[in-house]
């Protein structure tokens, strides 16, 4: 499987305000419909609307600000993520300009630069650059071991589905409930995985929510595994 590449443009939108179109600060997240905004900026809006900015569903009529929560989770990802960025770039930056100081010394004695061999030429251990690096590419995929790992116990909620042979799962914390959808899906022989909901705490769990999230926020800090619940989709 080769290595996912993702790019910034791609991340942006999911770590900043859209009220002040900046990275989140001290991250906030209506509870209703789970849209984030810095706190200051979502306090500032709701003393004047009941509304999310996003997606304009009314939070509550009179007390808006008794339905916004503070995201641990996601202001952790938006500071890990500035961080990494500010370190890319100054490692980016460190490196062209060493580089380039290499470059004009070898140019200037009228010298071919070393280590550098040209695409589908030999290296030191006569392999193929593009082979080799093909290589290290599959080496560093883990698919997704290295991620924190939640465990899950799915159980089946109706006369109307089996249960699973294996009710006890471990994943990726950044998997998502649309996974285990389709995951359920494929073992009970499911046309679709739309025909599959699941639950946490008799709450029915967003197809986009990351099993992290549900951890902290659904199951919060009791016993492991996870316990879940899938039925049959009523809509």
């Amino acid at each position: 499987m080769p290595k996912r590449k993702i790019r910034l443009l791609d991340v942006n939108p999911h770590i900043t305000c859209m009220l002040c179109k900046g990275y989140l600060v001290d991250a906030t997240t209506i509870t209703e419909c789970l849209h984030t905004f810095c706190k200051s900026c979502i306090v500032q809006y709701l003393e004047e609307n009941n509304d999310c900015p996003t997606c304009k569903q009314v939070i509550h009529q009179s007390h808006p600000l008794n339905y916004i929560s503070h995201d641990r989770t996601m202001q952790d990802i938006v500071s890990n993520f500035r961080w990494q960025v500010a370190q890319f770039s100054m490692t980016v930056f460190i490196f062209t300009a060493e580089l380039k100081k290499q470059q004009d010394f070898y140019k200037k004695r009228g010298l071919p630069f070393p280590g550098q061999p040209l695409d589908g030429e030999e290296d030191s251990n006569g392999k193929s650059t593009a082979s080799s690096s093909k290589s290290k590419e599959d080496e560093d995929s883990d698919y997704h071991r290295s991620d924190e790992q939640v465990n899950i116990c799915l159980e089946c909620s109706s006369n109307r589905m089996r249960e699973l042979r294996k009710k006890f799962i471990r994943c990726s914390s950044q998997a998502t409930i649309n996974h285990l959808r389709k995951f359920i899906a494929k073992k009970l022989e499911l046309k679709e995985h739309s025909q599959v909901e699941i639950l946490c705490n008799e709450e029915i769990l967003g197809k986009d929510h990351t099993l992290k999230f549900v951890a902290v926020t659904r199951w919060r800090c009791k016993v492991r595994p996870v316990y879940c619940i899938y039925a049959p989709d009523q809509h």
